[in-house]
């Protein structure tokens, strides 16, 4: 009997993890390149997202499925005040309620460059990104994080757009390592 017991437990175990529900996260990043538009962020027609884009892939493959803002596009147009470039928590965890999301990730990168590198006609870039993870359902901020990032090209929209990918790829580290301390996958 206490074999089947423990054959049962464990059974439902491994059914109950197998079904985990998949967490569900928004990223809303506001992007800024060296030289690019000064108003492109998560909302806007431009796509700017080399940020989003590496922070989506490293939690996609971690189990996590991401929301897009343009799955969103009906939720921001019945309210106008999520398309602003400087977005509020509350606003943040208003869009992730809407969207029956668990997380929000709110944040801001920017590229800048710098001088030449030595002895060469490349251009030093650099990053820096910062952002909220928050937790929806209280709209509690659960982690505070940022990330820097660098790369050297002659043409300096590319070097920004390496040292902003750099940057995510160091942050999306840290918010996988936030989510899972949360309980999540």
């Amino acid at each position: 009997m206490k074999k089947f017991m423990l054959f049962l437990a464990i059974f439902l175990f491994c059914t109950v993890s197998s079904h985990a529900k998949e967490e569900k996260v928004i990223l809303l990043i506001s992007e800024q390149n060296i030289e690019g538009p000064q108003r492109a962020w998560w909302a806007s027609e431009i796509d700017l997202s080399a940020s989003e884009a590496v922070l989506a892939n490293n939690l996609i493959s971690q189990g996590y499925e991401i929301l897009e803002p343009s799955s969103l596009s009906k939720i921001i147009e019945k309210k106008p005040a999520f398309r602003k470039v400087s977005l509020s928590a509350d606003d943040s965890v208003k869009l992730g309620n809407l969207s029956r999301a668990d997380y929000v990730i709110l944040g801001k990168a920017v590229a800048s460059s710098g001088g030449n590198v030595p002895n060469s006609s490349m251009r030093s870039c650099f990053a820096n990104l910062s952002a909220k993870l928050i937790r929806v359902k209280d709209g509690k901020v659960v982690a505070y994080l940022d990330a820097s990032g660098n790369s050297a090209h002659m043409d300096v929209i590319t070097g920004g757009r390496e040292a902003l990918r750099n940057a995510a790829q160091d942050l999306s580290i840290k918010v996988i390592e936030a989510l899972k301390k949360e309980g999540g996958n």
